[in-house]
């Protein structure tokens, strides 16, 4: 497919759904990020239960860090595949703090290069938390963007 074609596609989608959201329970774009990383082969549900215990204590990537790995994984521990999605979670948070100033970036390259983020949670933080898509629509679309 070409990029006029990808472009006309995405624009047609984007006028249909001018706001994309998700079912994930989220105030910030870091917790986004962190419910769509524990989503992966999980429910939106159990994700929410989960968060909804995490958030308030822990909501920040430095306050995450500060529970350790057996409090994070006790918080989560009705997710699937909790355990390596703990040790990503701290491996996130401790690089959002030591690369990014504790913010979520809004570069794919970026945000694909944190442990357990990939394409399809990378387009979700970009897309949904920072509205991407409708803000860079042409480079996004065309592939130019970073």
């Amino acid at each position: 497919m070409n990029k006029a074609k990808r472009l006309a596609i995405l624009i047609r989608l984007r006028d249909e759904n001018p706001t994309p959201t998700t079912k994930l329970n989220f105030t910030t774009p870091f917790e986004l990020l962190i419910a769509v990383l524990l989503s992966a082969q999980a429910t939106d549900v159990r994700v929410n239960k989960a968060t909804a215990k995490l958030y308030p204590i822990a909501n920040t990537p430095q306050a995450i860090l500060d529970l350790g790995l057996d409090n994070l994984t006790s918080y989560i521990k009705t997710i699937s595949l909790f355990n390596s999605k703990a040790k990503n979670t701290l491996k996130t948070c401790q690089m959002l703090i030591d690369l990014h100033n504790g913010e979520v970036p809004q570069n794919r390259a970026e945000l694909e290069a944190l442990p357990g983020v990939g394409r399809k949670t990378a387009n979700v933080v970009l897309n949904t938390a920072f509205g991407w898509l409708k803000n860079n629509e042409s480079r996004y679309i065309l592939g130019c963007a970073a």
